[in-house]
């Protein structure tokens, strides 16, 4: 396992939503952390076929572009009725002509998709958020560190917090949508508990234990 010698590392997202939520989660532990948009950087095309494989092509482009570690979060809704899908295309289904992201129209096709499948029941509408952490070095070394979330896909959509299809995923053990969580209970743990709620909350959670030596 290698470790990050230094505090200063790119975030490897134009994501505004993702690196608002990463910025949350990296700040206690004092890192100097500027996104790749903030050094120019293009968007990377995202070929891999899986979660792990895009997050590499998205921390690997950076760190050699900048010289530094970069990180990367690719993550996902994987849901039951529709064998995985959306998974690694998760932001395409929100995708719109002109190249913008809705994700209104995303959780509707969802919804839909799902209908068709006649997953009505609340039982039959299980899914799970996936996040996959990448840390990589100019000189092509990574580590990686995978979270999970498992819950339910809720219609009509709750909340408006978070992003994505926060507002239609219900947590398993909860009441809320993630659309419905402040940002400190959906993100919130404790060093040497394992109590992260989110699927990147527990992904970095594993990263800090890991790589910056959090109880």
């Amino acid at each position: 396992m290698r470790t990050l010698d230094e505090k200063k590392i790119v975030v490897a997202s134009h994501n505004a939503g993702k690196l608002a939520e990463i910025a949350d989660l990296i700040a206690p532990f004092g890192f100097e952390a500027k996104s790749a948009a903030e050094y120019g950087l293009p968007e990377p095309e995202e070929t891999g076929t899986t979660f792990e494989e895009n997050a590499y092509i998205k921390a690997h482009s950076a760190a050699i572009a900048t010289g530094l570690p970069a990180l990367s979060d690719d993550s996902g809704l994987m849901v039951d009725a529709l064998g995985g899908d959306p998974g690694v295309y998760t932001a395409n289904w929100a995708e719109l002509a002109d190249g913008t992201r809705d994700f209104k129209i995303a959780m509707e096709r969802t919804n839909l998709l799902m209908g068709k499948k006649g997953a009505t029941a609340p039982s039959q509408r299980a899914g799970r958020f996936v996040s996959v952490i990448c840390v990589a070095w100019p000189d092509g070394h990574a580590e990686y560190f995978r979270g999970e979330v498992e819950g339910t896909l809720v219609w009509p959509p709750r909340g408006d917090r978070g992003f994505g299809y926060d507002p239609m995923f219900q947590p398993q053990g909860h009441e809320r949508t993630f659309g419905e969580m402040e940002a400190a209970e959906k993100h919130g743990w404790t060093p040497g508990q394992e109590n992260a709620l989110s699927h990147r909350a527990r992904a970095f959670q594993l990263f800090a234990r890991d790589m910056l030596g959090a109880a």
